[in-house]
């Protein structure tokens, strides 16, 4: 049977065509995008053309066919990658892949068991556009005679593609104003301008990152510090100094979820320790309390915790600036005569910890090479709790006192696996592997904190310290929505999920009798200035965000890294605002002045870490070092 001729450019028009219907199933299969109205759904469906059409039209200046369609064949592979790699790393952290991320390589190791659970046999589908374009290579008659493309007609082709920017840009406008000025929010961004075309605008704010530096004189640190003094919380008499020259035991509890204390599973309870603390006479139980990281995850809580200052939106300031100065937690400490470190029996150069640390002033890090790790004692990503608290307790009885330990949990890490003779209590019995295996892990992890009580008493240590422990990030991502619905008996959300990125804090003061549970709305950027003032430290100097949960004049309000936030009254997630106690939507008005705020406090961030704008401060003296170089001017 005789083929039928098809026009020159009909490949390039099947692949524009193959690679836009297929991006857009996957918007709607794959990332759990909130679609609110028929414009938001037009402006999605468009919004992968552009880049597309850009693209894959640079094959038009190639003058022979063959040289065209290996270009087209290539482009639709590399473009598959982008989106399957988005696919995958959605379904793992709900998020998009940033740049900053990419160059995280020295984490891909240790991330091999949590990718391998989130790749099907089913995900040949993200390279069906490929097998089309190759399937039309093959049968259609396509004409191949050597040709260059007119001048004329390529004009023509790329004013179209800019058009069709201009009406996806437009559109996106009028449903999100100042859409690349004021959006912390991926989501939002992939929504309007595409996939395609965020990672090219994720490639100019990394590139203006780097340049903010390289600008920055010190200058910008002036409105900045205003704003620091101005939103400053001081300390109360009755809490400040509580534990002076006490030992500081903080311990980051991994994907910890406050959903789960003071609750149980089918009838078991999940944390019967955790709960006991918090009605416990020494302890301060904040159930308010929520975490703000971004895509660093335990790193971006390591970061809030020692420095006050919010993570970044498109990566770990682990990675992307650790040769920055900072001003953390550990720093202060050493000043006043205390041995700082952190206990992780991981690789020391995941998240680039070996070298973050030293850009906190943290003394020493003791990594996997200072525990006894074996198959008999480890799963999964490593060393199990309780051997780890065991072997932790053992490090820091050999330790100067006061000394100021940090220790990161790993076992309640996904995927949640856990060896049966560790398994106290059943699996759920959801849809949902992950959250079935998730309370088996949290319970564990639980035992293994009260382990850790009983070894820091035998060994002398409980009584002269003061450990504080809080939930790192969220365990339960929104891809287990329906899971959560069953087990919480009630439909979560975009209300819901933005509650449950409330984690607990426990602030144990052993033998102080003061313990309570504390309601106030905080989050893990207010740790920093909590901590230090309750070990008598003043940080009236110091560049921090947070403030003291303790003091009176402490802000019920936590800022979200995507741009949303919670108060006592309101709730903002989605570009939409909602009434804390009902959960009902109200006018976004209500949420202005609180939306405002949150940009302006990310934003300062933002500029002191992109602008490293710390080396231009002195925290002896509390002044701007370019005031005083303009002083001996």
């Amino acid at each position: 049977m005789k083929k039928k001729n098809w026009p020159t450019h009909s490949i390039l028009a099947i692949a524009i065509v193959a690679t836009w219907i297929k991006t857009y199933v996957v918007y709607h299969t794959s990332f759990d995008m909130e679609i609110e109205n028929i414009m938001q759904q037009v402006i999605l469906f468009i919004n992968p053309l552009s880049f597309l059409l850009l693209i894959y039209g640079l094959s038009l200046f190639f003058k022979r066919p063959k040289a065209r369609n290996r270009y087209i064949v290539l482009t639709s592979i590399i473009l598959s990658i982008i989106v399957y790699a988005n696919a995958v790393f959605y379904r793992f952290f709900t998020d998009f892949i940033t740049i900053p991320v990419l160059f995280q390589t020295s984490n891909f190791g240790d991330l091999g068991a949590s990718a391998a659970e989130s790749i099907f046999l089913t995900d040949i589908f993200y390279f069906m556009d490929v097998i089309v374009i190759i399937v039309a290579l093959k049968w259609l008659k396509v004409g191949e005679k050597f040709t260059i493309v007119k001048p004329a007609i390529r004009k023509s082709y790329f004013v179209f593609s800019a058009a069709v920017l201009f009406l996806n840009l437009g559109l996106s406008e009028i449903e999100r104003p100042q859409l690349l000025t004021r959006s912390f929010d991926r989501e939002v961004l992939v929504k309007n301008i595409g996939s395609y075309n965020y990672h090219l605008y994720d490639l100019y704010i990394q590139s203006k990152s780097h340049a903010q530096r390289a600008l920055a004189d010190g200058s910008e640190l002036v409105e900045v510090n205003n704003f620091v003094r101005s939103s400053q919380a001081d300390p109360t008499e009755k809490t400040f100094g509580l534990a002076e020259d006490r030992n500081l035991i903080i311990v980051s509890l991994e994907s910890l979820q406050s959903f789960v204390i003071n609750n149980d599973m089918n009838g078991h309870e999940i944390t019967p320790f955790l709960n006991s603390l918090t009605a416990d006479e020494d302890t301060f139980y904040f159930s308010n309390f929520y975490h703000q990281t971004g895509l660093g995850k335990t790193s971006d809580s390591e970061f809030l915790v020692e420095n006050s200052l919010y993570p970044l939106g498109g990566g770990a300031v682990f990675f992307t600036h650790s040769g920055n100065t900072f001003h953390s937690m550990a720093e202060s400490l050493n000043e006043e005569g205390y041995f700082t470190n952190v206990l992780h029996p991981n690789n020391k150069s995941f998240w680039n910890r070996d070298m973050m640390y030293k850009a906190l002033d943290i003394q020493k890090y003791y990594d996997e090479n200072s525990y006894i790790v074996n198959e008999e004692n480890s799963v999964s990503w490593g060393l199990k709790d309780a051997p780890f608290f065991e072997q932790s307790v053992d490090l820091m009885a050999e330790m100067p006192q006061p000394f100021y330990s940090r220790l990161i949990t790993l076992t309640n890490h996904y995927p949640f696996t856990l060896d049966v003779e560790d398994q106290n209590i059943p699996e759920y019995d959801s849809n949902s592997n992950t959250l079935n295996k998730y309370f088996q892990t949290v319970n564990y992890m639980d035992e293994a904190l009260e382990l850790f009580f009983e070894d820091l008493k035998e060994k002398g240590l409980y009584d002269n310290s003061i450990i504080v422990m809080y939930g790192d990030h969220y365990g339960i991502s929104e891809n287990h929505n329906n899971a959560m619905s069953q087990y919480l008996e009630k439909e979560i959300t975009p209300f819901e999920s933005a509650k449950l990125q409330n984690v607990p804090l426990f602030v144990h003061i052993p033998n102080s009798g003061v313990g309570e549970e504390v309601t106030e709305v905080a989050g893990q950027i207010d740790v920093r200035p909590t901590i230090l003032h309750l070990l008598g430290i003043d940080t009236s100097k110091d560049m921090q965000l947070g403030a003291d949960l303790f003091s009176e004049e402490h802000e019920d309000f936590v800022v979200f890294r995507d741009g949303g936030f919670v108060t006592d009254e309101l709730v903002y997630t989605k570009n939409v605002c909602y009434d804390s106690a009902t959960g009902v939507e109200i006018a976004v008005e209500s949420c202005q002045p609180y939306i405002d705020r949150a940009i302006q406090e990310l934003g300062y961030s933002d500029q002191i870490i992109n602008g490293d704008l710390l080396r231009f401060y002195d925290l002896k003296t509390g002044n701007l070092l370019i005031e005083e170089a303009e002083k001996e001017e």
